[in-house]
């Protein structure tokens, strides 16, 4: 064991020069994570290829990118701490067995892509470009509006197809999404499941939006979007509604339509409403009954509601016998 601590040390030690991450930010050793973020945030905006004359600003925006992945990672952070440059990117020996290493930090060499990560979105500088609201805050580059303000993503719109059933009464719907959230060191993210919890309200109007704020998905320099359900009917098997009413097709047949009936129609509530029909039905002929269509969305307690408006469908005979068409003739001619 002596051996290795030993062994272990030496290594640390003879990695001790190398590249100064922390002056290359300005920081000290003791810089928090917003620090670290601060610094960076500052010097790549100063060095900027498209912003900077200074012919050796590409390459100081290069060294600040570098600085800023290795310290806003804690896990390279540490490694560079007790091993500097040369260790980090070497890797260091592992205390398993004499000899060992773990593997080398490199960095990818897209000063721009780290750039483009920190401040969201492919134009980071979109926001210095647009003309400022209020001439109080046209500071400049430097200024308030050069702070790589974040910018919100647009918002997921996502169908909620709900049956008329759950229109009618009332549900609660559970939605599952996966987002990306960002872990603690504040610069990784992973995928995680949560579920969302919709009170459907009896009556919603199709097109009813419903909104949760800010759980799309994170990152370093952005505002999560909204996620947006939009409602829509499901199809069903016996009504369509438009509006606060509902629409019925009763198939009855020609002597029904001729003489009088009584119509049987299930509700959406589990009721059986018995609807006389004493007109003689013709094509186009409909039959309203009042206070059977959907609940009022704004009514508090659901008592208001739509019409029910029923269609028919007259089932015609396939074939008469002669006495059947005399007598129709006698009735009717």
């Amino acid at each position: 064991r002596s051996f290795k601590l030993s062994y272990y040390n030496e290594y640390k030690s003879y990695l001790s020069m190398g590249k100064d991450y922390y002056k290359v930010l300005d920081l000290t050793r003791s810089a928090t994570t917003a620090d670290v973020n601060k610094a960076y945030r500052k010097l790549s905006l100063k060095h900027h290829p498209d912003r900077a004359d200074d012919p050796k600003s590409e390459e100081y925006f290069t060294e600040a990118a570098e600085a800023y992945d290795v310290l806003s990672v804690p896990y390279r952070r540490a490694v560079y701490d007790q091993f500097g440059e040369e260790g980090l990117k070497s890797g260091v020996p592992t205390t398993d067995e004499p000899g060992g290493f773990s593997g080398g930090y490199i960095f990818h060499g897209n000063a721009l892509k780290t750039f483009k990560d920190f401040f969201g979105g492919d134009n980071p500088f979109s926001e210095f470009f647009e003309p400022p609201r209020d001439p109080d805050f046209a500071i400049g580059f430097g200024g308030l509006r050069g702070r790589g303000r974040p910018k919100q993503d647009p918002p997921i719109v996502r169908d909620l197809c709900l049956t008329l059933e759950e229109l009618y009464l009332g549900s609660i719907k559970k939605m599952k999404i996966s987002r990306r959230v960002m872990n603690d060191d504040g610069h990784t993210s992973s995928i995680r499941d949560k579920v969302l919890t919709i009170n459907v309200k009896p009556g919603w109007p199709l097109g009813t939006k419903i909104t949760f704020q800010k759980e799309g998905d994170q990152g370093p320099n952005s505002i999560p979007a909204d996620i947006v359900f939009i409602v829509k009917d499901k199809d069903h098997p016996l009504y369509k509604r438009v509006e606060t009413d509902l629409y019925y097709t009763a198939t009855i047949p020609l002597g029904n339509a001729l003489t009088g009936c009584t119509v049987d129609i299930p509700t959406l509530d589990g009721r059986l409403i018995c609807v006389p029909i004493n007109d003689i039905v013709k094509p186009g002929y409909t039959k309203r009954v009042a206070g059977e269509g959907m609940p009022l969305a704004s009514s508090k307690d659901g008592s208001e509601k739509g019409d029910l408006i029923i269609s028919f469908d007259i089932q015609f005979p396939t074939q008469l016998s002669v006495d059947q068409k005399k007598v129709l003739k006698q009735a009717l001619l």
